[in-house]
């Protein structure tokens, strides 16, 4: 049978797929060259080097996990939008442990400038002008609900509240009811403070 050709896009699927099957620190340029039945140096032509590799993973997560947001997201504001949004972050991290654990890592800025990573920002910021906060501030809103959202999925992923209830479903519910409450009730952005005297 002949091997279909390799590109750059069927490289970096195979180093999502053995991510997600045994980790983002499974993922080698020699381990993905034996999956893909190639010699390690036959990547080289595709990727750069290992760096690139997992920004390739991490652009690749990003766009699945945006046309994740943006079918949870649709047609809905406020509470329901937020619960789309957060409830799409923590199936994708499910469904897809590597390429989620690809989303925790500091990237190039390739990744920063993509085109998935901008649709994401869009999306974040429409489910936040549901709440009507200023422009301004939703730089730091945004902030919030990723910290609390990376940081509730790590704890989830390592098992920490399995041995307590009630079940992390329920405190998930009430994380996004907190959540809800805090973005309708956003604080006033302080003043800036006036220039010291010389």
């Amino acid at each position: 049978m002949t091997r279909a050709p390799l590109t750059p896009a069927a490289v970096v699927a195979e180093a999502a797929a053995l991510a997600d099957a045994d980790g983002l620190e499974a993922v080698t340029l020699s381990a993905v060259a034996r999956r893909l039945g190639v010699r390690t140096p036959s990547l080289y032509s595709h990727v750069r080097d290992h760096a690139a590799l997992l920004d390739g993973i991490s652009t690749l997560a990003l766009a699945d996990l945006t046309a994740r947001i943006a079918q949870a997201v649709a047609g809905r504001s406020g509470r329901a939008a937020l619960e789309g949004l957060l409830g799409a972050h923590r199936a994708f991290a499910r469904d897809a442990p590597g390429r989620w654990q690809a989303l925790q890592r500091r990237t190039g800025p390739d990744v920063a400038r993509s085109d998935a990573a901008r649709s994401l920002v869009v999306l974040t910021d429409a489910v936040l002008h549901g709440y009507d906060l200023p422009p301004g501030e939703r730089v730091h809103a945004t902030r919030l609900l990723g910290s609390t959202v990376n940081g509730y999925l790590t704890l989830e992923r390592a098992g920490s509240f399995d041995h307590s209830e009630p079940s992390p479903d329920v405190s998930w519910g009430r994380t996004i009811d907190a959540l809800d409450a805090l973005l309708r009730a956003w604080p006033a952005a302080a003043p800036a403070s006036a220039p010291k005297a010389d």
